[in-house]
């Protein structure tokens, strides 16, 4: 995953299985076919039609009306429900049907579904209320504010075999309908991008921001049109009239077959635009609900052609598409009755209106988090047999041993490799590219340069130092005059010593604290000083060896047996070291 990317769960939930209701043999193929044609979808084998379909709507304020309207219509309307009693009772003796509480809808067993439009802070706990008691449940957008209310919702609808629909109204648009249906037939080519504008000077809000209220609509269709797995979602957001809530919005897509899209909203806008621009290959489409019948819907045969590796425009006539004129939120409305009667998904179900709420969510957390919320699974590491602390970090590549342990703030660079059973302690640095062996031990605030290689068990004190230039400026860069330095086997360097680098420190032996290393240090070597000198000689075990000009000793404490070679001032144990 990308740097500055918010890990989300994997995009795409699985469809929710059908409905159990099963329709009377001779009225099934009608039915079927036009529930397919109002957006119905997943027809399953026949079953119960339920007869009568009846439908109250919760809420009757703005939006609630017209589905009021539009549910009459279909024949369905069977009681309307509205906290203000006067409006509900206004609009009941409009239709000729009765004005009822909710609690009142929700205990009549003749009334099998329900359409709510009541505000979206209500939604979550009127659609459960409504499932629990067994009625089928068309709801506006959003289906709920939180995903994992929305999640809750699904499954209950599943569980209890009844038809959950949010109201996303464009799915169900002519325009729209034929527009998705010459992208899936390739009629555009490859679609490349797709972009939404929904712009006016109000309806301002209070209780929800301009991405909440505008954009629901926009990122179903996108979502309908590129039905790839989204990667990640960007968002921001400006807030003008309210200080914490946002008036203008602009949320970017991405998926994994490449394709993008973005949406912007606003309700500070000088006019009114509702446009949907769909990007191919071959052509490009725009859906312009503004406009007439005639024009809401055109196609623009333009192409890219290259010419010596050059793009050009190759620019086509725009011809505007022939469309059946018709009301979406009637057949929006229409729909839903068709599926319950048939027992059937429709297009836009809940797991279609949790995809919705998860872009939302997550364009939301975007321009509160200033990051990119991805949607990508993160791939699982393979199980790591060492320890690093949380505090620390470990750079890819790099390779560290088993049994290995990497303590608080430390950092191992990429191109590094670290041993089994080693100890880093806190604030040590290793790396670029260095290598350190097997059984180490390298203590607090060290820093294992570039060209450094530490053989197996080397024991580096508290705050010693290696160079890997000798005349080092803040100014000039030496990268190129690196000198390596090679810590052989064994050997323990003393805390706040310092090794200058192009030197080797023998097998064994021993650096004092403080002192600091000008030359090659012999096998089995005891150092102190500034610059270092040779004080005498010390055992594999660290014990110091007997002083004196002898040529054969033996260790005090392990009983290991030691020759001297006076005339290279050299000190190697009698029996080998036996290979580890």
């Amino acid at each position: 995953m990308r740097d500055g990317m918010v890990p989300v769960e994997p995009f795409f939930a699985p469809p929710h299985p059908s409905q159990p209701n099963r329709l009377a043999t001779g009225e099934e193929k009608d039915l079927h076919c036009r529930a397919a044609e109002t957006g119905c979808l997943s027809i399953q084998p026949a079953g119960t039609r339920i007869m009568n379909t009846s439908v109250a709507v919760i809420g009757c304020g703005y939006w609630g009306r017209n589905l009021v309207r539009n549910f009459a219509a279909t024949g369905a309307l069977a009681a309307v429900s509205d906290s203000n009693d006067e409006v509900a009772s206004r609009l009941a003796a409009e239709h000729g049907v009765p004005a009822r509480d909710y609690a009142a809808v929700l205990a009549d067993p003749a009334i099998v579904a329900v359409a709510i439009a009541t505000p979206a802070e209500s939604h979550a706990r009127m659609v459960e209320d409504a499932l629990l008691a067994g009625k089928h449940v068309f709801v506006e957008k959003p289906l709920a504010l939180k995903v994992a209310d929305a999640e809750r919702l699904t499954r209950l609808a599943d569980q209890r075999g009844r038809i959950l629909m949010v109201g996303h109204l464009l799915q169900y648009h002519p325009a729209f309908l034929t527009l998705k249906s010459m992208c899936e037939k390739g009629d555009l080519g490859r679609i490349r991008y797709v972009y939404s504008n929904r712009l006016n000077l109000g309806k301002f809000r209070t209780e929800e921001n301009i991405l909440w209220s505008f954009a629901p609509h926009d990122i179903s269709m996108i979502l309908a049109l590129l039905p790839d797995q989204l990667e990640s979602v960007s968002a921001v957001g400006h807030c003008y009239l309210h200080k914490a809530v946002a008036d203008v919005t602009t949320t970017h897509m991405t998926f994994a077959s490449g394709q993008a899209a973005h949406i912007h909203v606003s309700w500070l806008h000088p006019f009114k635009e509702q446009r949907l621009v769909v990007i191919g290959d071959s052509a490009m489409a725009v859906f312009d609900d503004r406009l007439g019948w005639d024009s809401k819907l055109s196609i623009y045969p333009h192409q890219v052609k290259w010419k010596d590796n050059v793009p050009e425009p190759a620019q086509g006539e725009c011809r505007p598409v022939p469309l059946d004129p018709a009301e979406p939120l009637k057949l929006e409305c229409q729909s839903f009755v068709d599926c319950v009667a048939a027992g059937i998904q429709p297009r836009t179900d809940g797991a279609e209106g949790l995809r919705v709420l998860r872009v939302l969510d997550a364009a939301q957390r975007s321009m509160e988090t200033g990051q990119t919320v991805s949607f990508v699974a993160p791939a699982e590491a393979p199980p790591r047999d060492y320890f690093v602390h949380p505090t620390a970090e470990v750079d890819t590549p790099a390779k560290v041993g088993a049994g290995t342990k990497i303590w608080h703030f430390s950092h191992v660079l990429q191109g590094s490799t670290i041993g089994t059973k080693c100890n880093i302690g806190q604030n040590v640095v290793i790396g670029p590219d260095a290598v350190v062996g097997n059984n180490c031990k390298i203590q607090n605030n060290v820093s294992v340069y570039t060209g450094v290689t530490l053989e197996d068990g080397v024991f580096c004190g508290p705050s010693m130092v290696f160079t890997n230039v000798v005349n080092p400026r803040a100014e000039i860069e030496r990268k190129s005059e690196y000198r390596p330095t090679l810590v052989k086997r064994g050997a323990t360097i003393g805390a706040n010593a310092t090794v200058v680098c192009g030197h080797t420190v023998g097998r064994y032996a021993l650096i004092g604290a403080g002192a600091v290393v000008t030359r090659d240090v012999p096998d089995h070597a005891l150092m102190v000083g500034n610059p270092a000198r040779r004080l005498g000689w010390v055992c594999r075990c660290g014990i110091r060896l007997a002083d004196g000009a002898w040529t054969e000793t033996t260790c005090p404490s392990c009983g290991e047996t030691y020759r001297r070679d006076t005339d290279r001032d050299f000190v190697s144990p009698v029996q080998p070291e036996r290979a580890q």
